[in-house]
């Protein structure tokens, strides 16, 4: 499918959290991998529309995403990429594609502004159970790690119920928790000084 609506809720964790909610649901025990390649242009266009892109690649496949606000969740808008394709984009040279450079266009965003910014590699485990899926990440980026929890729902009050419920019965505080992009943007400016 070229584009789905996201309902998601995540939380950060300390790695006790972390483990307790591993030893505590079916997850397995052994993670897989992804790397998350980000890519912005240099006057962050598309943070402030609040929108995010990027090249996930998993099992050695690459797929190009657009994140977009919409309605109470994230309207996600996919291209498939070749390894070939992959590594252009990587070298600073985009290759342009149907689905996501539609949205774009709309955004006011060509694909020469766009820049490579580095990538974020996560060991994720992650379960399925009634329409909802459950996510372990352990992530790490710009010489940084950290554990979350997520949830992803097909209805947002079910979904928000269940989240907090889950929390709750581990006495894990809700925290304010950006998603992977920001926080590794906001990690890249405190590295380079910028603010």
């Amino acid at each position: 499918m070229a584009q789905e609506i996201e309902i998601e809720f995540k939380n950060l964790l300390t790695k006790a959290e972390f483990d307790t909610l591993l030893e505590t649901f079916p997850f397995p025990k052994e993670p897989f991998k992804q790397t998350n390649h980000y890519f912005e242009t240099e006057d962050l266009r598309l943070k402030k529309q609040r929108s995010a892109l990027r090249i996930r690649e998993k099992n050695g496949e690459f797929t190009l995403t657009l994140k977009e606000p919409f309605g109470d969740g994230l309207l996600e808008t996919h291209d498939k990429l070749s390894q070939k394709e992959a590594a252009s984009w990587l070298n600073g040279k985009p290759v342009a594609k149907a689905n996501t450079g539609k949205q774009l266009k709309q955004l006011g965003i060509e694909f020469r502004d766009l820049k490579y910014f580095g990538d974020l590699t996560t060991e994720r485990r992650e379960y399925e159970n009634k329409d909802t899926l459950y996510v372990l990440d352990y992530s790490m980026y710009n010489n940084q790690d950290d554990y979350e929890f997520e949830l992803e729902a097909k209805n947002r009050a079910e979904g928000e119920k269940v989240f907090k419920w889950i929390l709750e019965t581990n006495y894990i505080p809700l925290r304010q928790t950006p998603n992977k992009i920001e926080r590794f943007f906001m990690n890249l400016q405190n590295l380079d000084g910028r603010h």
